[in-house]
């Protein structure tokens, strides 16, 4: 566990591609487990990539370094604790340029000296791909499971293959599958629009003998809210019920 902090769940929230709303559904996740009263924490492990302290609004916010332990900032509405390499940064766009070994030191660094107030779930954001920070992360961190994030393209569904062999292989377990931007409403006639190709969460799961815990539109109010640092005001019934599936593991 984290040197000064008694978690009970870790989840880590991955997939092998980039751009399939990782970092978002992270953010959603912890807004819906603290909506449901859960004590809350979210890390960004994503050292050269940091989004989720702007989702929250909180970018220019910065925590408390105290001997011993960094403090992590709390979110202004549901009170979840964030902690994040962006902000630490002398500023959000100074970029973090360093080779391997260096992130997964900091990653690990950011792990120990963080001191939680005991969350009841934290939510690990976890950048794309199979290198070294998740590597990091599944030999190292404590993980009650991870959940796999992918949407309906044919080249994502690949890469998200080998995301998931690499955590089976690693022996952690998976909680299931959430495929995101599934579709889209027509603003006019309030249609569904499948812009990335026929869902197929369910068949993926089956074909990977994992659960299927849900799918979710790629919806434009959700977009304003990230940039606009209010992503906590944004609610989805579908994602109330796969927030109450990972609280079940």
């Amino acid at each position: 566990m984290s040197r000064y902090s008694r978690i009970e769940k870790v989840f880590a929230v991955m997939s092998g591609k980039g751009g399939v709303g990782k970092s978002t559904i992270s953010a959603l996740l912890a807004c819906e487990l603290a909506r449901k009263g859960k004590r809350v924490g979210i890390m960004d492990t994503d050292i050269t990539g940091p989004s989720i302290p702007t989702m929250f609004g909180i970018e220019g916010e910065r925590p408390e370094v105290l001997n011993p332990g960094i403090f992590p900032v709390k979110t202004k509405t549901l009170g979840i604790e964030v902690m994040s390499i962006n902000l630490i940064l002398e500023r959000p766009d100074q970029p973090v340029i360093w080779r391997g070994p260096l992130l997964s030191k900091a990653l690990q660094e950011l792990w120990e000296e963080t001191v939680w107030n005991d969350p009841e779930v934290l939510i690990l954001d976890v950048p794309p791909g199979t290198g070294d920070i998740p590597l990091t992360i599944l030999q190292t961190i404590p993980l009650t499971g991870v959940v796999i994030v992918f949407s309906p393209q044919d080249v994502t569904l690949l890469v998200v293959r080998k995301a998931i062999h690499m955590v089976e292989d690693l022996g952690k377990p998976i909680v299931g599958l959430v495929e995101n931007m599934s579709f889209t409403i027509c603003p006019h006639c309030h249609g569904k629009i499948t812009l990335f190709g026929e869902e197929r969460g369910h068949l993926v799961a089956s074909q990977m003998s994992l659960p299927f815990l849900g799918s979710l539109p790629l919806d434009p109010e959700l977009a304003k809210h990230c940039d606009a640092g209010t992503i906590e005001e944004y609610e989805n019934e579908e994602l109330s019920s796969i927030a109450a599936k990972v609280l079940e593991k």
